[in-house]
């Protein structure tokens, strides 16, 4: 589950499309169709290398660190992949052994066609990964719909669990049909609409369907020209993640994330078959492991949607849940760890590493 809240970048990004789009030079274009993000060099020199490896039924693609200390997991946000920590693993992998897992759904990892796309089966998938690739008890931490399945393999396999950072996840609030009344439906909504229609582009599906976001953070008559530099850049680059250089970073790693996105994830949350067997309430009352609850920021709209992942109340409830939880309410964003990456390395740091040898 990804909450959108893009921040006052999108002066920037109007002159930065404004600028690329004036006849469309030479110069410009090869900027574009040429970009790579700078952090690929900095995992790269941290020694992090994107791998597969068949578990089951599932191809996992992640991205692994140096033996530098025990096993970290890492799940991202829903839309994203496990790219969206490129910020935050060089620091980490100094620490930990790190592994940031594209979860069913996400990023290029693979899976038959008849997949069951739910947290039962998806979070057994990631114990099998945990048992067979890493082979040892590990932290572990999930952002959104990751740190629901974070909490999924602290309550269902304690043994391949030490302990787990929840990192803002929609607990109790993407239970169905309470879903429907928070601000990620209407994504949810996209997903499930992109697969009645028999669409095949679901970045570019999405964008259209959601143009307001757009207007938000880039002005009006952003859509076009954001689709066309989408385009170009696939044409120069098959096969590769999009990633458009003048956008919001927040927004880049986003669309990134949704060029490999299977909207049939989120058309789970839309009618609730994501979460059937897996009882929020019932999955925080069996964990034992200590969990630390990052809770960020969030909004009561004015026709009482909300946007972001938990409200108070829900957050206190998760709290009174957990036999044994410490509490953190940060101000960030939905994406602590791009938002507030410095913040981040240090709540996993103290709180997964104190009393460990």
């Amino acid at each position: 589950m990804k909450i959108f809240n893009i921040k006052s970048s999108s002066l920037f990004c109007i002159i930065l499309i404004t600028f690329f789009f004036s006849g469309c030079s030479t110069i410009s274009n090869s900027i574009l169709i040429n970009y790579s993000d700078p952090w690929h060099k900095k995992l790269q020199k941290a020694g992090i290398i994107e791998k597969t490896a068949q578990v089951g039924q599932v191809s996992f693609n992640y991205a692994e660190g140096p033996d530098n200390g025990p096993a970290l997991i890492l799940l991202n946000a829903q839309h994203m992949d496990w790219y969206s920590y490129s910020r935050v693993l060089p620091e980490l992998s100094k620490n930990f052994h790190v592994f940031a897992v594209d979860y069913p759904g996400h990023g290029k990892t693979a899976y038959p066609d008849d997949y069951p796309l739910t947290a039962n089966q998806i979070g057994s998938d990631l114990a099998e990964f945990i048992s067979v690739i890493i082979r040892e008890p590990a932290f572990v931490t999930g952002n959104s719909s990751g740190g629901l399945l974070t909490a999924w393999l602290a309550a269902n396999r304690p043994e391949l669990v030490k302990a787990v950072l929840l990192e803002d996840p929609p607990l109790f609030s993407s239970e169905y049909p309470r879903v429907k009344q928070t601000i990620a439906y209407r994504s949810f909504t996209t997903c499930y609409n992109f697969i009645k229609d028999g669409e095949e582009d679901f970045l570019l599906y999405w964008l259209n369907s959601n143009a307001g976001f757009v207007v938000n953070y880039a002005g009006e008559g952003a859509l076009p020209r954001i689709i066309s530099a989408i385009e170009l850049y696939r044409q120069a680059n098959p096969g590769e993640a999009v990633e458009i250089f003048f956008l919001p970073e927040t927004v880049r790693l986003l669309f990134r994330g949704m060029d490999y996105y299977d909207p049939g994830f989120g058309a789970g949350f839309y009618d609730g078959s994501w979460n059937e067997g897996f009882d929020h309430a019932e999955t925080l009352s069996k964990i034992k492991c200590p969990v630390l609850l990052l809770h960020a920021n969030f909004e009561i709209l004015d026709n009482g949607v909300l946007n972001g992942a938990m409200d108070q109340k829900e957050a206190d409830h998760a709290v009174q849940l957990i036999h044994d939880a410490e509490y953190v309410r940060i101000d960030a964003e939905h994406v602590v760890h791009e938002d507030k990456p410095r913040k981040f390395i240090r709540y996993i740091t103290n709180f997964f590493l104190n009393g460990e040898s």
